[in-house]
Formats: C-alpha cells, structure tokens, sequence
C-alpha cells in the first residue's frame, strides 16, 4: 500500500512538472505580447496582464524547484513554505504596479489605443488558463500542495484578469471609453491583493490536507 502511496505521488509530480513547463511556456509568450501590445496601444491594463504573465512564469519556475524537492521528504517541507510565500509576493508587486498605472493613467487622462491583439491574447487565456487550473489542483489535492494550489489559484486569476481585461478592451475599442481600461486595472486589485495575502500566510484550498 506504502508503494503504490509512493507510485501515485512520483505520477502526480511528473504531471505537475508537465503543467509547470506548459505555464512557463504558454505565459513567457502571453507576456511578451500582452506588454508588447500594451506599450504600443499604451493600455494599462493590457501591460498590467503582461507584466502577470512574467510573475505566472517566476511562479512557474518556482514550483519546478518545490516539485523537484519533492523526492526528499526532509527537505520537501522547507521548499513549500518558501515557494508559497515567493508565490505571494509575486501577487502583491503585480498589485502595486497596477494600482500605480492605473492611477496616473486616471489622472493624466492617458486615452489608450484599440488593441485587437491584446483581445485575441485575452480570449485565448480564458480558454487556456481554466484547463491548467483545474489540472494544477487535481495535482496539488494529491500531493498536499498548499505551493501547487497557490500556483494554481494564480492560473485561475490569470483567466479573472483575461475576462477583465477583454471587457476593457472591447469597450475603449466599441464605444472610445478610455477610461475603461485603467478601471479595468483598478477592478484586478482587490483580487490579486486577496490571493498575495492568503498566499504569504500560507493559505490555500489544500488547507487541511494530509500528506
């Protein structure tokens, strides 16, 4: 029993590892374009997903080095604490320099451009990001992750963001409301804050769960 214990988790790590590299990958490319995209149109809020996008990617790497501590059990408990904790501070700076942007771009009136490659990078995160999320839990329930379930929660945020983001875009674009867009930002805040909070104090929904 103690073997096969063994076997489903060393599975469950490879699947996790799997996910990881598809993250680092599909969000070193989403950042690109979305600050990319953003600068050009100068969005906020498009910048603002991109600069996420190279957080996703230092959370990726940072959950490749928990699971490959995973095979050593005396050594596995200390990388968790510390990737949950990294995790979390990648979603309080993302807070802080959306807030600040969002802010000077109200106060400047800064009027972004139409971006439509910025709504085709936002529809294809939420198609993209809720498959992860849901893979990265399964993971993480069986491996009593609370690191792979803040990564995963982060993956989830990241499909909140899209849909923010594509309502932002689709109404400066529709109707020329400028001012949609640093909204947009200012509406990420309160979530990103949330989840950077949770994940410092090492929350997460694999609270609870036995090794």
């Amino acid at each position: 029993m103690i073997h096969t214990r063994e076997t489903d988790r060393a599975s469950a790590v490879r699947r996790g590892k799997l996910l990881e590299y598809a993250t680092v990958a599909y969000n070193s490319l989403e950042g690109l374009i979305g600050i990319g995209a953003g600068i050009v149109a100068g969005s906020v809020a498009l910048v603002g997903f991109g600069f996420d996008s190279i957080i996703e990617v230092t959370s990726g790497a940072v959950l490749l080095w928990r699971l490959r501590a995973d095979v050593d059990p005396a050594r596995r408990e200390h990388v968790e604490a510390v990737s949950v904790r990294i995790v979390g501070i990648c979603f309080v700076v993302l807070a802080v320099y959306i807030a600040y942007d969002s802010v000077r771009m109200l106060f400047l009136r800064e009027a972004p451009e139409r971006s439509l490659p910025g709504i085709a990078l936002a529809i294809a995160s939420l198609v993209v990001m809720p498959i992860l999320a849901r893979a990265k839990r399964t993971v993480a329930r069986t491996i009593a992750s609370n690191a792979l379930a803040a990564d995963a929660k982060q993956t989830e945020l990241c499909m909140y963001l899209s849909a923010i983001l594509l309502g932002g875009l689709v109404l400066n674009a529709t109707f020329g409301w400028w001012w949609s867009d640093p909204a947009a930002g200012l509406l990420m805040i309160p979530i990103v804050v949330r989840e950077g909070v949770n994940s410092l104090r090492g929350r997460s929904c694999c609270d609870g769960c036995s090794d």
